[in-house]
């Protein structure tokens, strides 16, 4: 099967008050704090990935989330947030929960949750997180070892979690399998990547058999890049992108194959025919 993700799922509710991101790189944090007003605005021009909230996502079509789960450096709290160089208005507890809401009125789908960076957190931030997931999602955890063919029976549990780049304690803790493998192509030259199948394909034979494989083409800016384009940003960079993207999505198969895709994870969720066209590749099997 193939499904629809959206990369950086919570860049929609980015804090334009926030700090930076203790990850980012010096130059960037000393540029925010000499040039406030000016470099700020640019910062969350070119972080920004999406703009519906997590239901329209998930009511979009939205079956894989990509969570970057950070905590604030200066936060006495166990609070943790969502991070794409600047934290995010809502917590991380508060869309568990509302991804919950959503799947008790959904009961028949299934919504992979792939939590990433851990930006901040300790070992003590890890277990709170793990706690909070088994409180909130209970018995909707899909368990370890299941075949894909229970997995999407219709009489299964309807959410299964999957935790990327996790230290042992997530695995231990929720006796979770890895599920899939992860490539997010950092390439601004959509000419070049969506032209090329031979280097295309050298990352798509990056698979593991009977497992998902999730597809991130997204597009990625560099410090020398945002300076030649001021009035730009990742939208405008996106959507000139969307023509392109199609005729890949298009030209694509699901299914177990090393040549296969089971996930595409794009940028603003609901422009064009995305949703759509990934879904569409179902009727290929």
């Amino acid at each position: 099967l193939c499904s629809t993700g959206s990369h950086d799922t919570m860049t929609y509710c980015l804090d334009k008050n926030s700090a930076v991101s203790g990850n980012e790189s010096k130059l960037v944090k000393f540029l925010n704090k000499c040039m406030p007003c000016i470099v700020h605005p640019i910062i969350m021009k070119w972080s920004t990935t999406q703009v519906l909230t997590v239901t329209e996502q998930l009511e979009a079509g939205v079956r894989y989330l990509d969570f970057r789960i950070a905590h604030k450096a200066s936060d006495p709290s166990t609070n943790l947030y969502f991070v794409h160089m600047v934290y995010t208005t809502v917590t991380v507890q508060d869309i568990l929960w509302e991804v919950l809401r959503w799947l008790e009125t959904h009961p028949q789908e299934i919504v992979i949750l792939a939590c990433r960076n851990f930006d901040g957190l300790t070992k003590k931030l890890h277990c709170h997180l793990i706690t909070c997931i088994k409180e909130i999602f209970q018995c909707k955890l899909c368990p370890r070892n299941v075949s894909m063919r229970s997995f999407f029976s219709p009489f299964f549990l309807r959410m299964i979690y999957y935790a990327n780049l996790h230290p042992t304690v997530w695995r231990r803790e929720l006796n979770l399998t890895v599920m899939s493998v992860e490539l997010w192509d950092n390439s601004r030259d959509t000419t070049f990547l969506f032209s090329s199948k031979e280097y295309l394909m050298c990352h798509l034979l990056i698979f593991i058999s009977e497992k998902f494989f999730v597809a991130g083409i997204n597009l990625t800016e560099n410090l020398r890049y945002i300076l030649l384009h001021p009035f730009g940003s990742l939208k405008k960079m996106t959507l000139q992108s969307l023509p392109c993207l199609k005729i890949w999505i298009k030209q694509q198969y699901p299914g177990p194959k090393k040549e296969c895709i089971n996930i595409v994870a794009g940028d603003f969720i609901g422009n064009d025919d995305f949703v759509k066209d990934v879904i569409d590749l179902n009727t290929k099997i």
